[in-house]
């Protein structure tokens, strides 16, 4: 799948940094064009993979190049004024050439939170193409004005894209780990994650051709019906040996032993399958009630075979009751293991957005009183001795 990626603030600007290098080490052809875009010159400068032509700063006149310090209201305005500077940059996108935009951001801040549904609205209003959004929920520790952008744009952005892929720290933070260690640590869960699911059907030269083609009209079909999307991935070390001849798929020992790999190899698709599909998923949810659902079976191609994704296909269907759950292999020749990636869209039992709501809900009550209480305090502060004393004017 050819993607024209967008990363809208900090967090978003790092993601889509990450995807470019990612490009490049497994030459997956997945971006074809990145793009990000900031208020805060500091956090462009410190990207390394996007080409620096195509780092967009913008809110200028109103910040001076020092970001929007986590108001995403001003984040949302900076967006609508500059629009046309970020337009700039996704003019030299060869829009022919992609089968969708991807807007990335982090939904806690100010910038990101607040522009990239600006953007989508944009997008889809110039475009045919679909424009999806991944969106990175802060975790819960970071604090009530995070969480508080964070509904408010999540209510928000998933209304203005054709589907919502959410991201949600709060799973994925280690106890003791660095800020920084923990965001590298997490960025790189997200590429590989999405990087799987999107690189599924490209062949690159010499490449070899999946037994059940996942291409990109199968993830936008996933991705029709809208709403928020969450995605499994499980995997497992195999022995690779590109000629065929590896533990698994040692032919020449007779039908028995090629019977016996083959019941191996169908077991450990389907173990693959539960663990990607019960595990640590990107926003957790219960997967009973998902719309939609597409399983990419990725790794060696001796270690895949059209039983074992047909036999999790159908658990799948069973686990969430639909009846739109697509599946397929990735055939990648030099991997060392074997990956299942289950793409869950239009989830709808989420506790942690819904618990996200109303900590906001909490938050902005909070707020409103804190602010009512402190002009109530400063009027008493100021005003007590104003009988006593005249102003200068």
């Amino acid at each position: 799948m050819k993607l024209a990626m967008i990363g809208f603030g900090q967090a978003g600007g790092k993601i889509v940094d990450k995807f470019v290098e990612y490009d490049k080490r497994h030459d997956s052809g997945i971006v074809r064009a990145a793009v990000a875009v900031n208020t805060a010159k500091a956090d462009l400068m410190g990207l390394e993979h996007i080409p620096k032509d195509q780092r967009v700063l913008i809110g200028q006149s109103r910040v001076k190049g020092h970001g929007v310090g986590a108001d995403n209201e001003l984040g949302a305005e900076v967006a609508e004024e500059d629009i046309d500077e970020v337009q700039g940059a996704i003019d030299s996108i060869p829009v022919h050439e992609i089968d969708a935009f991807l807007v990335v951001a982090g939904l806690g801040g100010g910038t990101g939170s607040g522009g990239s549904p600006v953007l989508a609205k944009h997008l889809q209003r110039i475009y045919t193409e679909p424009v999806y959004g991944l969106g990175v929920l802060p975790g819960s520790d970071e604090g009530g004005i995070y969480t508080l952008n964070a509904a408010r744009s999540f209510q928000t952005f998933v209304r203005e894209v054709d589907n919502l892929l959410v991201f949600d720290n709060d799973a994925w933070r280690k106890t003791g780990e660095s800020v920084q260690g923990g965001y590298d640590e997490i960025n790189e869960e997200i590429v590989t994650r999405f990087g799987v699911l999107f690189g599924a059907g490209e062949i690159g030269q010499g490449g070899e051709v999946a037994e059940s083609v996942v291409d990109s009209s199968e993830i936008i079909n996933t991705l029709a019906g809208g709403g928020v999307s969450t995605v499994g991935y499980a995997s497992e070390s195999v022995e690779n040996d590109s000629s065929g001849g590896g533990l698994l798929s040692r032919i020449t020992g007779g039908n028995e032993e090629t019977e016996l790999d083959t019941a191996h190899t169908t077991n450990r698709i389907t173990s693959l399958v539960r663990k990607a599909a019960l595990g640590r998923l990107t926003l957790p949810c219960e997967i009973e009630g998902a719309e939609r659902a597409l399983l990419v079976m990725a790794g060696p191609s001796q270690h895949l075979n059209r039983k074992g994704i047909e036999r999790g296909r159908k658990w799948i269907e069973e686990q969430t009751g639909s009846m739109e759950v697509r599946g397929g292999d990735y055939p990648i020749r030099d991997s060392g293991k074997v990956a299942s990636v289950i793409l869950l869209s239009g989830v709808t039992n989420v506790p942690r957005i819904k618990e996200l709501q109303q900590v906001a809900i909490e938050a902005q009550e909070n707020i409103d009183d804190i602010r009512e209480e402190s002009e109530d305090n400063l009027e008493n502060l100021v005003n007590d001795d104003e009988d006593e004393l005249e102003s200068l004017f």
